[in-house]
């Protein structure tokens, strides 16, 4: 069975720095990612979240765009941030934990310390750089803020007081075999 991909392979018009399209975020954060749409409800990171836990599953993944690069990315990212999270955590520890690093040091795929920075392309420069790390500290921003309220949820969709057992399983289930420090 082939791993999933991103809707998000064939965009026009998008900005590609380092293999990652600057995509457009629903997001209340501030930074450089584009305005979406107001009849956008779903975004690259809405996608990252539902194909997350199938995802885990695979040791190989083909990479058949730019979309599937920056899936990678907040995969490996959500990996992380469950690493953060025990049985225990209340959502407003986790919601502290997670934004604490979220706001942390952004290792870029450009950067020898990535896991997978073999797959993508170098950066033409230091501003391309810059630009692509505060373009992913506002995709880690929402994704530490819309995981905790998924996390935290019972399985009848109300919000729950501590995280789901079924997402805290896949914390010792790694995307590829990869982790993200």
């Amino acid at each position: 069975m082939p791993a999933y991909h991103s809707n998000y392979n064939s965009v026009d018009n998008v900005r590609v720095i380092n293999g990652i399209p600057l995509l457009p975020l629903v997001t209340k954060t501030r930074g450089p990612a584009p305005y979406a749409d107001p009849s956008m409800t779903h975004d690259v990171v809405d996608e990252a979240l539902e194909l997350f836990r199938p995802n885990s599953f695979f040791k190989n993944f083909e990479i058949k765009g730019p979309g599937d690069r920056l899936l990678i990315y907040i995969i490996l990212y959500i990996s992380q941030s469950l690493n953060k999270l025990k049985a225990t955590t209340s959502q407003g520890e986790a919601t502290k934990a997670l934004y604490t690093l979220a706001v942390g040091q952004v290792t870029i795929p450009a950067d020898a310390s990535f896991p997978l920075h073999t797959m993508y392309p170098g950066v033409a420069d230091k501003a391309e750089s810059d630009l692509l790390r505060q373009y992913l500290l506002q995709v880690r921003q929402e994704v530490a803020a819309r995981l905790v309220s998924v996390v935290y949820r019972d399985g009848n969709g109300q919000a729950a007081q501590y995280p789901s057992k079924w997402w805290l399983c896949f914390q010792k289930r790694h995307f590829m075999g990869k982790v993200m420090h």
